[in-house]
């Protein structure tokens, strides 16, 4: 793989994961200030960007150790992180010796990808799936990001009166 190439997949990762956290603060600010149920207006969105920035870091870091002897490819399962973390009825504590209830992260959740077809040198990184993979990803960052978009512009337009 060409250097130039690698550059702008990091160039696509920085840019990706900016935007996300910068909504994600601006949502989660909004999320405090305001009683409106800004959790129910902007639903799983905001969930599933920072999960699918996650997903994109951990694609785009396979693809650039495709040639590293021994790396082994590493991936999330999106849906998965994503139900556990929007499932309904939540559990409270209502005493203080209860134990907490582990929220899933994507961190505790990233996963080795078996390989199709192992290589020689230990590498488990199949280029052909990693990018196939990046692309989708890529694609359905960019329709959550549409979606929380529409909503925060929808509860503007509402705020505003319009």
């Amino acid at each position: 793989m060409d250097g130039g190439y690698r550059w702008v997949l990091i160039g696509l990762i920085e840019i990706g994961t900016s935007i996300a956290s910068s909504i994600i603060t601006i949502a989660g600010k909004g999320r405090s200030a305001l009683k409106i149920g800004i959790d129910n207006a902007l639903g799983m969105a905001p969930d599933a960007l920072m999960l699918r920035a996650k997903r994109t870091s951990l694609l785009a870091n396979n693809v650039a150790n495709a040639d590293t002897p021994g790396f082994k490819a590493r991936d999330i399962d999106f849906q998965s992180i994503l139900n556990a973390q929007t499932k309904s009825g939540e559990v409270q504590r209502t005493h203080q010796n209860h134990l907490a209830v582990r929220q899933p992260s994507a961190q505790s959740d990233v996963m080795y990808r078996v390989p199709l077809m192992p290589s020689i040198d230990g590498n488990t990184v199949d280029t052909q799936l990693e990018q196939s993979a990046f692309a989708e990803n890529s694609v359905h960052f960019l329709t959550t990001l549409r979606i929380l978009n529409g909503r925060i512009s929808g509860m503007l337009t509402a705020i505003k009166g319009e």
